[in-house]
């Protein structure tokens, strides 16, 4: 394997799956969490589905995809400079770049490079605020990767709409507390919910995440999931949790 660029002093490297996969990071900037974990447990792609995914990031998610044996290929978007050049890193650091292609794009425009209708499957850990909800992040590879500055909720519904063919499917994770935001901006644009999973901290507490799976023009007719719980009573990892790093 060549010899990757790894900048010590801006950038960490993480590991993950007993360090059989490597993951460089930004040390102040914006760092993946357990979303991307839980995101690409939940994702259940055939063997053969064109993906796409609407902002990589570090490229992470689908690197855990490829881990898990869950695609062949992944073509993914990445809006800012930063994070789009470290998802290449990543990629080629982990020997998967002839699999994973990462462009530099806005989503907004992305019909003009694919066309209507060029994937099976669409996977999307958008940002979670609205514009206005709460103070900004001053960081602002922070900020755009969680607030709503460069794509709002109904611009990634509406891309995944557009990029999917008929009867592909979205899988997304979204706070729980914007289900009613995320089941409306599903139904505007003809995604029908098929899989839903609330994920709890504690058995005790309310949902603070939500996985969904929707089929674009799919007919209303929805599995819930049992709730995945973080942790257990005594504040360690649940065993379901713990499968996530297996």
């Amino acid at each position: 394997m060549k010899k990757f660029r790894w900048n010590e002093q801006e950038e960490t490297l993480d590991t993950l799956f007993g360090g059989k996969l490597k993951i460089l990071q930004k040390r102040q900037g914006y760092r993946f969490s357990i979303d991307a974990l839980l995101l690409a447990h939940f994702a259940q792609p055939a063997p053969d589905d064109r993906i796409l995914e609407l902002g990589t990031g570090c490229g992470v998610i689908p690197l855990i995809l490829f881990y898990r044996k869950k695609a062949q290929k992944i073509i993914a978007v990445e809006i800012q400079s930063s994070l789009a050049d470290l998802a290449r890193r990543n990629a080629a650091l982990n020997r998967r770049s002839s699999r994973f292609q990462i462009l530099e794009e806005d989503l907004r425009t992305l019909q003009k490079r694919f066309g209507r209708e060029s994937f099976d499957r669409v996977l999307a850990n958008p940002p979670y605020r609205k514009v206005g909800s709460g103070r900004i992040n001053p960081h602002e590879e922070k900020a755009i990767a969680r607030h709503e500055v460069q794509a709002t909720l109904e611009e990634v519904l509406g891309c995944a709409h557009s990029s999917l063919k008929d009867k592909g499917r979205l899988d997304m994770i979204y706070p729980a507390s914007r289900t009613a935001d995320l089941m409306r901006g599903l139904s505007k644009h003809h995604l029908e919910p098929k899989r839903i999973q609330f994920v709890h901290s504690h058995e005790k507490d309310e949902a603070s995440l939500v996985l969904v799976e929707a089929l674009k023009e799919g007919h209303a007719q929805v599995k819930i999931l049992p709730p995945f719980f973080l942790y257990d009573s005594s504040g360690n990892y649940t065993l379901a949790m713990q499968g996530l790093f297996k």
